[in-house]
């Protein structure tokens, strides 16, 4: 059985579209909203798509904590409330839980971003280098994982930014397997900070994370 787990802050403009498309098939046996206080409608959509839901603060990694330890199924997928699967994904996702190969492995969607401009394709390589050279998908690419392997590797650790990061590095690069299947992403972001700003302070604040600076000191700069 599939858990899907949705951390949210003020998602309610792309929440409703990606639980249209999670929900449109019989893959997910539920799916949980980990809010992390948000002020607009979040609440009121996930409680009109009959999905559980748990609110915490602090940022993501406790989200993703909370919203873990509220999963009955054996396998878990972490999905961004503004990261689309594309037609397919639920054949794709149950044919890698079928394996068990995969039972101590972990996939990832390949990643696109939902613009038309040449922009975003660079930046579609630039992440696609990244995975391949040095096995850090970011979670906007999701992380299917079985029950068993996340809980061996000690789950999402409680901090408010680089969880993501630090969750690929615990599987290991040898142990991540990029889906053959793709998942549309929101521009938002990148159209407000700007096709070139937006992967440069990305990389800033992975580069201060690798020397060692406090995740919560990097999201202060990062803000």
């Amino acid at each position: 059985m599939l858990s899907i787990v949705i951390p949210t802050l003020n998602a309610e403009t792309e929440l409703p579209g990606t639980l249209a498309i999670v929900q449109a098939t019989s893959m997910a046996h539920e799916i949980i909203i980990a809010d992390g206080g948000s002020k607009d409608q979040t609440p009121f959509i996930a409680a009109d798509a009959g999905t559980k839901f748990t609110a915490t603060l602090g940022g993501r990694g406790p989200q993703l904590q909370a919203g873990t330890l509220y999963a009955t199924g054996d396998w878990l997928l972490f999905l961004h409330a503004d990261t689309r699967p594309q037609p397919g994904w639920d054949h794709v996702v149950g044919d890698f839980m079928s394996n068990p190969d995969n039972r101590f492995r972990a996939g990832y969607f390949q990643f696109i971003l939902g613009d038309t401009r040449p922009a975003a394709r660079r930046i579609e390589d630039l992440v696609r280098w990244r995975c391949q050279t040095f096995g850090l998908p970011y979670g906007d690419q999701g992380l299917l994982i079985s029950r068993e392997f996340y809980d061996l590797l000690g789950g999402f650790k409680p901090v408010a930014l680089m969880e993501d990061v630090e969750m690929v590095r615990a599987i290991g690069i040898k142990r991540l397997v990029e889906l053959p299947s793709a998942a549309v992403t929101s521009a938002k972001k990148y159209q407000q900070d700007g096709f070139w700003m937006r992967p440069i302070k990305n990389l800033w604040c992975l580069g201060l994370y690798f020397i060692g600076v406090p995740p919560r000191l990097i999201g202060s700069l990062y803000k």
